[in-house]
């Protein structure tokens, strides 16, 4: 079938776009790269969401919370049609980093990020950010079905979250292709926008980069990773790793919902050996 062609939106006269060219066409959403009147020599981005990708409007809360702090700054939002006016950090992401040679210096950006991200910004935290409670629903979920790996993940992630801990804003979604390296540093793109546990914000880094099965299944690398992050955020090392194992089984619960075999049998693989792990660590 013919793809149509996707028709340029009408922006706001007030952001003074110049000039829009289509980046991406996601499930979600519409980005494109655009210039402003005057600064065309500085691009924005322009997220334009789709029906299916309304829920990604937490992630324009979460910015204009984090006001530039880790993050790409939020510098103008509509909301019919839902339009963010976002800064543009670059193309040189954390994943081409890596594959340049460099997965320990991407390993500590990572931790550089999360400290900024995770730095006071000033702001009241959004009443529109999602709890962690609620973004673990399909783990919860489905734990009452399957009684396996899934109800062990779901147990320990229901008693991290009653334990004690500071309420932040989160950015649910980090990973290495969210970590663009801009002419302010490296900085965080395309957050889901949640609020809970800092250690969260560490969880996805253990199944990243994707295709780097490699270096998601080498346990040396895996206990190296939750030392750093640990002092990152001041939490035990148990705890990071904890968080790991509830976070591959909640991926993998989203990819059970979608009948997407092979990613859920990735996911579940990889938090299997963290789990190993942490309970060899630190019994």
């Amino acid at each position: 079938m013919e793809q149509q062609a996707v028709i340029k939106p009408v922006f706001p006269a007030h952001w003074q776009i110049a000039s829009a060219t289509l980046l991406a066409d996601t499930n979600s959403s519409h980005i494109w790269k655009a210039t402003i009147t005057g600064e065309e020599q500085s691009p924005v981005i322009v997220k334009v969401l789709k029906p299916a990708g309304h829920e990604e409007l937490r992630g324009a809360y979460y910015l204009r919370e984090r006001d530039g702090h880790g993050a790409i700054r939020l510098l103008g939002l509509t909301h019919d049609p839902v339009m963010m006016l976002l800064e543009y950090a670059g193309d040189y992401d954390l994943k081409a980093h890596l594959e340049a040679g460099h997965d320990a210096d991407a390993i500590r950006i990572a931790g550089e990020v999360i400290r900024a991200l995770h730095s006071p910004s000033g702001r009241v935290l959004p009443s529109e950010l999602q709890p962690l409670l609620k973004h673990f629903k399909s783990l919860f979920d489905l734990a009452g079905k399957k009684a396996d790996i899934y109800t062990e993940a779901a147990d320990l992630a229901a008693s991290l979250l009653r334990q004690p801990h500071e309420i932040i804003a989160l950015h649910g979604d980090l990973h290495h292709e969210n970590i663009i390296r801009s002419a302010r540093g490296w900085l965080a793109i395309d957050p889901h926008g949640l609020c809970g546990d800092a250690a969260f914000d560490c969880a996805n880094l253990f199944y990243n980069p994707l295709d780097r099965d490699d270096l998601c299944l080498n346990m040396q690398r895996a206990a190296e990773m939750t030392q750093y992050f640990a002092g990152i955020i001041n939490k035990p090392a148990a705890y990071i790793l904890d968080y790991a194992f509830c976070y591959g089984c909640l991926s993998a619960a989203w990819h059970h919902e979608d009948g997407n075999a092979a990613d859920e049998e990735r996911e579940l693989k990889i938090a299997t050996a963290l789990r190993r792990l942490r309970l060899q660590l630190y019994p």
